[in-house]
């Protein structure tokens, strides 16, 4: 048994007797709890107003969203976002604080000030990490104020899926700058990306109350497919506890800017590109979706 074997077996029992678990599954039940139609406005006004949340930009009014978790992975309206035009930009996949960026020098990256964890473990896949090796990345912390769609920073082909089992602890700063590898640690789905500079990763890393992440291009069989690929909730994907590898055939072609995934309350992103990329970020930044952080050196090749 491999090292990243060994600590997928841990993260499996830690999920399953960590307390943030059932915290988690409470909250999660919260989330989806239905609001009368008539309390809606309401209601949701009021959250809104206490997070910060811009119901200016949601798609649509107060009174069509379900339920709280339906209210944070509302898209936004036509027009409210520009996505940045140019061919060799590096958008900005989610919005959010910036808790590290810089370059992957020696498989680790920082999840918050003084605390890393191995790009390897996050991924769990030993030969993708090393892949992106001389590359940048950036941990995006997403607030309950922040429009909670993830999407793909470049052009690009999603290519897989991992779903890694795990645990559901806090992702906020306070808990970031605490626990060492705490990224690696909890609930992730990592998204395996091609683009023309090389391979690259989207990584959504789930927190407590954050345990069904939706992934826009998940095979399932429902409706509403995209690209030929039907979205889903990662929940069912959760019963054995196991990594679950999903190679998507043929992969879906995304342009810059296309949806990826959904959180239903906040967390974290983890975007890691290819080696000749740079990402223009540092600590304590704030990000907005659409906006360039970055650009792609595409004479690196694949």
């Amino acid at each position: 048994m491999n090292l990243i074997a060994i600590r997928h077996r841990v993260a499996k029992g830690a999920a399953k007797w960590a307390p943030t678990g059932v915290y988690s599954t409470l909250v999660g039940w919260g989330a989806r709890t239905p609001v009368p139609k008539a309390l809606r406005r309401a209601l949701l006004g009021a959250f809104a107003r206490f997070v910060g949340a811009d119901v200016a930009e949601a798609e649509l009014g107060l009174d069509h969203y379900a339920s709280v978790g339906d209210f944070f992975a509302r898209r936004l309206r036509t027009g409210a976002r520009a996505v940045a035009a140019s061919s060799d930009a590096v958008i900005a996949p989610c919005d959010g604080a910036v808790a590290a960026a810089g370059r992957i020098e020696d498989g680790t990256l920082l999840q918050a000030k003084g605390r890393s964890f191995s790009l390897a473990a996050l991924l769990a896949d030993e030969a993708a990490a090393a892949a992106l090796l001389g590359g940048s990345y950036a941990v995006i912390y997403l607030s309950p104020r922040d429009y909670h769609r993830v999407h793909t920073p470049v052009d690009a082909e999603l290519t897989a899926y991992d779903y890694l089992p795990g645990s559901r602890w806090p992702v906020s700063p306070r808990w970031s700058e605490r626990v060492p590898g705490l990224l690696a640690r909890n609930e992730r789905v990592a998204m395996h990306l091609v683009t023309e500079a090389g391979p690259a990763a989207v990584v959504m890393v789930a927190a407590a109350g954050v345990g069904n992440i939706w992934l826009s291009h998940l095979h399932n069989g429902e409706a509403g497919a995209q690209n030929g690929h039907a979205g889903g909730d990662t929940r069912r994907l959760r019963g054995d506890g196991e990594h679950r590898r999903i190679d998507l055939a043929p992969p879906a072609a995304l342009a810059r800017g296309d949806e990826l995934g959904a959180f239903l309350l906040g967390s974290t992103v983890v975007l890691v590109l290819p080696p000749g990329s740079r990402i223009d970020l540092a600590a304590g930044d704030s990000v907005r979706f659409g906006q360039r952080i970055g650009g792609l050196d595409e004479g690196q090749g694949a």
